[in-house]
């Protein structure tokens, strides 16, 4: 603790140092069973703190505006995750980076250690605004008006802790492009900025509203086709507020900022956030263009360029990560890297090559990678040895070989299957049977481990995300939903991939070959595969994959998730995004989940025994949170078990194969095997499945009364 403290008393903000003393007072009431856990996991949330999958650790997101890193903070970053996390960086779509595995009560010392080089935490989870994204290439863009990264960047300063923004419905999302090419998905987000010079030369954007991805996608709507810069930020406040008043508390899935703009519509939307003009701090607020320090290269002497010893691969790599700057005599290079994880060995290895060859700092991108920026001519032969020697010279980013994929069931509560082995998976398709693809960029393959779109396939050329999918009899497969025809359009608009089919995982790898043999053989010269999938039609995909669909083939790996080496287990959880929104019956079902979760960890260990007891509770725990939605409070656990015969199943409410008791009670009647345990722990999640739809169903029936 005294170094934790001594930690503080270097830092130069008293803020921040207050925030970081809050959080490790707040830890210790919530051990001391002092503070409402609702209240704690909203407080843990909003400073970057997620629970994982796995019990008793967190994942800490680091939020990074605009993607903006230094060597120097990489490197702080690196020494962290070697100290409190796995040793292992992960840059995540909306240029973040995730540390997994670390405790909760280190937390506070964590976040001091980070803040030291100015990287926060807060504000990365939970309902709030969340990191406000730009384009990698903002600053050195040939194509921009302007450079938007001080915009963003003052836009992240400003709503930074701001009580506007603390307690919200649901997450907010903000994103500034640096030119019409819209390469930071403004028609994705909830408030998204494109630059714009008027006819009187002054600076503006066009604003979209509205949008996001998830389960039920938008698009967003234009709000002003040009606003002028002194009045994103009072404009964007005005919106926050009147999310914040108006927006839905209760219904999770109905809370996003998309669905009031869905049922209040544009131009009552806009006539609310007017309203709100007398309440702002600023009318205008001036963006400091100068607020970022300029970038500088490196200023090395450099001895003669080394030849590749790959010259084919060096060509490729030249053609497809390495850009031309805005600056007259300097590149951009990208670096590819599979599922956006470095460790933090390579991490520093990698700040050493930037720091030798480039400019100092990067940008994490959105598809997972890193941007070097001001690379001499001179340096990319010696840049491209380096990056090489430690893997990092893959060609083809952004490519059909570049897939996008969220961590999924290596550490999210809410993946449903596997994402980032399948991921990888299909890389190797690509790489070995279609090397060609690694020059296509205008088919993208992103991947999620479940309809929340962490991974963006809902706007992705070919979109994956997890399932389940049961055969004849009633036995559950993980699967994956095929998405297709997605994305960004040459012209910067957006579309959302249309579902096609749900599949078995393991057939994952036979979807994509069939889908790029078929591109191949049918489609005209130079048709991009939006208007490919366009003009042949959905149905024509449908056919195409509709026998990998078929269950009355399915063969005993077919059973097994990418990565795993036992059969699939559901596992359920509650989004930790929607923590403040949890009621007494949402917490028990949360502990469910929890419960299904040791459950499945128990029997990984073999600890079969352990595994079916978790899943009685979770049976409990569920059937309880239902009789608390009809005020029925039993004191014991068998209560719960008759009173849930009475009030759900012998009035038919709720449908089961046999007599409650005897579902929950075969605990006590068969041996503890892994048969036996899989059996039951499937029926304890199906169980618990059913229930919140039940409860969802039961919840929209009396709103639409």
């Amino acid at each position: 603790m005294q170094s934790f403290r001594t930690e503080l008393e270097d830092l130069n903000n008293p803020v921040v140092a207050q925030d970081i003393l809050d959080l490790e007072k707040k830890i210790r009431l919530f051990r001391d069973g002092k503070i409402d856990s609702d209240k704690f996991r909203s407080l843990r949330l909003a400073r970057g703190i997620y629970g994982q999958r796995q019990p008793g650790v967190q994942m800490i997101r680091i939020k990074l505006p605009l993607g903006r890193i230094s060597t120097k903070q990489l490197r702080r970053i690196a020494d962290i995750s070697d100290e409190y996390a796995s040793k292992n960086l992960h840059a995540t779509t909306r240029q973040d980076i995730q540390i997994h595995f670390v405790s909760l009560d280190r937390t506070p010392e964590l976040w001091a250690l980070l803040e030291k080089d100015q990287i926060t935490t807060r504000e990365a989870c939970g309902n709030t605004v969340r990191n406000v994204t730009a384009s990698d290439l903002a600053g050195i863009d040939p194509k921009e008006p302007f450079d938007v990264s001080p915009y963003a960047y003052e836009t992240f300063q400003y709503f930074l802790r701001n009580p506007i923004c603390q307690e919200m419905g649901r997450k907010f999302k903000i994103s500034f492009s640096s030119s019409d090419d819209d390469t930071a998905f403004s028609f994705i987000h909830d408030l998204g900025f494109l630059p714009r010079i008027n006819e009187h030369g002054e600076r503006g954007f066009k604003v979209m509203i509205g949008g996001g991805l998830g389960a039920n996608p938008y698009l967003a709507q234009v709000a002003y086709e040009f606003l002028h810069e002194d009045k994103i930020i009072p404009f964007t406040e005005a919106i926050l507020r009147v999310f914040d008043r108006y927006g839905e508390r209760s219904r999770r899935m109905k809370a996003r900022f998309k669905f009031l703009l869905d049922d209040l519509g544009l131009e009552k939307v806009m006539a609310l956030a007017e309203e709100e003009t007398n309440a702002l701090k600023s009318k205008t607020y001036v963006i400091n263009r100068n607020i970022l320090p300029e970038e500088t290269p490196a200023t090395i002497q450099l001895g003669e360029a080394p030849e590749p010893a790959d010259a084919g691969k060096y060509a490729r790599w030249s053609k497809t990560n390495v850009i031309n700057q805005k600056q007259e005599g300097f590149h951009g290079v990208y670096v590819k890297l599979p599922l956006g994880n470095m460790s933090s060995t390579l991490a520093r290895y990698f700040a050493d090559i930037v720091d030798q060859f480039a400019g100092a700092e990067m940008r994490v991108t959105v598809n997972q990678g890193y941007l070097i920026r001001y690379v001499r001519p001179e340096a990319l032969k010696h840049l491209y040895a380096a990056l090489d020697k430690v893997g990092l010279a893959e060609p083809g980013f952004d490519s059909v070989a570049d897939i996008t994929a969220c961590p999924g069931t290596e550490s999210c509560n809410l993946a449903i299957s596997d994402s980032t082995n399948i991921s990888l998976a299909l890389e190797k398709v690509i790489r070995e049977e279609y090397p060609e693809m690694v020059h296509n960029t205008d088919i993208k393959i992103k991947i999620s481990g479940c309809p929340n779109s962490c991974g963006q396939h809902g706007l992705a050329g070919i979109g994956l995300h997890g399932s389940t999918i049961k055969d004849k009899q009633g036995k559950v497969l993980p699967a994956l939903v095929v998405l297709l025809g997605g994305g960004k359009l040459k012209n910067g608009d957006g579309i959302i991939s249309d579902k096609i089919i749900k599949i078995p995982s393991k057939r994952g790898p036979d979807a994509l070959r069939l889908l790029l043999d078929d591109y191949e053989a049918n489609s005209q010269d130079g048709e991009y595969y939006h208007d490919y999938f366009l003009r042949v039609g959905r149905n024509h995909f449908y056919t195409l994959l509709k026998p990998l669909g078929d269950l009355t083939s399915v063969v005993p790996t077919d059973y097994i998730d990418w990565g795993e080496d036992h059969n699939f287990i559901l596992h359920t959880a509650v989004g930790e995004c929607a923590a403040i929104m949890i009621d007494l019956v949402a917490t028990l079902f949360f502990e469910s989940d929890e419960k299904l979760e040791w459950a499945e960890k128990a029997f990984r260990q073999q600890h079969y025994a352990d595994a079916i007891y978790h899943g009685y509770s979770a049976y409990i725990n569920t059937a309880k949170a239902m009789l608390l939605t009809r005020d029925i409070k039993p004191s014991t656990q068998i209560q719960v078990i008759n009173d849930f015969q009475k009030h759900f199943v012998d009035t038919q409410a709720f449908s089961l194969p046999e007599s409650f008791k005897d579902v929950v009670l075969r605990i006590n009647k068969n041996e503890p095997t892994a048969a036996f345990a899989t059996e039951y722990l499937e029926a304890s999640a199906k169980f618990l499945g059913e229930a919140r739809v039940y409860r969802e169903a039961t919840d929209k029936e009396v709103v639409e009364k």
